[in-house]
């Protein structure tokens, strides 16, 4: 037996059952990973208020509002605040279906996937995370990866009752919905990364702004 043979072998034999039926169950018991205590024993009040907390330590900024009606005004008012165009493009998810925006005129909206020179892209998360104050995002063909890292600005409407305490809820809500979508992106905060004097950088591999417009629906799961 060569190296190589031996090599592939181990790794052949690593990779854990290969009989159909071991598989299945492995895949059914859905074992839970370790679960920190600052998430999972919170009321679901706390844990859209730890997740706005976190969100906002890694750079996101986040604005409350009492419904889906307010959602127009809050992104209008987000990027005249910044002095940026009041213009952005959409993905086409029915989820942005029920925001009224006509309610803000001024804004000039795109329904589409993201080009290179869209600055401003708003779109809906699956999920959010209190355990990290991050961001779910599944890929489709309503609503396409390229929208979540394309703009330099991403402004992202997240209903409360949107809002798990703990990573492995949000693996439960995606096998109910029965078949998984190609990605899942999991997003804590802008794009950044630190070169080589560690100096923090963000927008290098995606937005270099991050912005949460969270709707406080009193705990009902949004309708997906």
């Amino acid at each position: 037996m060569s190296a190589r043979d031996e090599i592939l072998g181990r790794l052949r034999n690593a990779r854990g059952p290969r009989d159909a039926a071991a598989v299945a169950a492995r895949l059914e018991r859905h074992a839970r990973n370790l679960v920190p205590a600052r998430a999972a024993a919170l009321d679901h009040a706390a844990k859209v208020a730890l997740f706005a907390s976190l969100a906002a330590e890694v750079d996101a900024t986040v604005a409350r509002v009492a419904s889906l009606a307010d959602v127009p005004d809050a992104v209008a008012q987000y990027l005249a605040a910044r002095n940026l165009p009041p213009a952005a493009v959409l993905p086409a998810d029915p989820a942005l279906d029920k925001v009224p925006w006509d309610r803000a005129p001024m804004l000039r909206l795109r329904r589409g996937a993201a080009a290179p020179d869209d600055e401003v892209g708003v779109g809906a998360a699956l999920a959010g995370i209190a355990e990290t104050g991050t961001l779910v995002f599944v890929s489709g063909h309503d609503s396409p990866t390229r929208n979540n890292f394309l703009p330099e600005t991403q402004i992202v409407v997240l209903r409360s009752g949107d809002v798990v305490g703990i990573y492995e809820e949000v693996w439960d809500r995606l096998r109910a919905r029965g078949v998984l979508p190609r990605t899942v992106n999991l997003v804590t905060g802008p794009s950044r990364t630190g070169d080589i004097a560690q100096k923090l950088e963000l927008g290098i591999h995606g937005p270099r702004r991050l912005h949460i417009v969270l709707v406080d629906d009193n705990g009902a799961a949004a309708e997906r």
